[in-house]
């Protein structure tokens, strides 16, 4: 049974495979989402060009490589003007240090997660975005002590939860 994405079961099996092991061999990914390796791997690679696989990546633990300093920041814009939004996202997407930027709905426009290597270069940064004529009203800091978790959803869960 497809639903309305165009996506079965198996698609969703295959899914939660390469999202939880990254890139597989025929064989293996076959092997883990119990269908034959030809007909999976066409699955694959037909997902792969409807765009449902984005890349793949590795979980670096980079504080054995760096001790980095890990930020999340809080932005209230001063307008809410489709052309303000724009030109925020448009700026903060071309900063590698801000790995992850989601808009929010309530008391504040943004939270981001800014990643640099020391507290001196964060302040660089946040003083640079601040110069670049945002529409920033406001933002607030908070400095991560330790990361907890870091993970993408369940897949499979997420999808089973949905009634699909």
């Amino acid at each position: 049974m497809r639903d309305r994405k165009g996506l079965d079961p198996t698609d969703i099996r295959i899914l939660s495979a390469v999202q939880k092991h990254g890139q597989l061999s025929k064989t293996k990914l076959a092997e883990i989402v119990c269908l034959s390796a030809t007909p999976c791997w066409q699955r694959l690679t037909r997902l792969r060009e409807a765009g449902y696989i984005r890349g793949y990546h590795a979980d670096i633990a980079l504080e054995r490589v760096i001790d980095a300093t890990r930020v999340v920041v809080t932005v209230s814009l001063t307008h809410h003007r489709k052309i303000d939004f724009d030109r925020f996202e448009a700026h903060i997407k071309s900063i590698d240090e801000i790995i992850n930027c989601v808009a929010t709905g309530g008391g504040i426009d943004y939270v981001m997660t800014v990643v640099t290597p020391s507290l001196s270069s964060f302040q660089a940064l946040m003083d640079d975005v601040l110069s670049a004529d945002l529409s920033i009203d406001r933002y607030m800091t908070y400095f991560a002590t330790r990361l907890i978790k870091a993970e993408q959803p369940n897949l499979a869960k997420l999808v089973s939860q949905t009634g699909r």
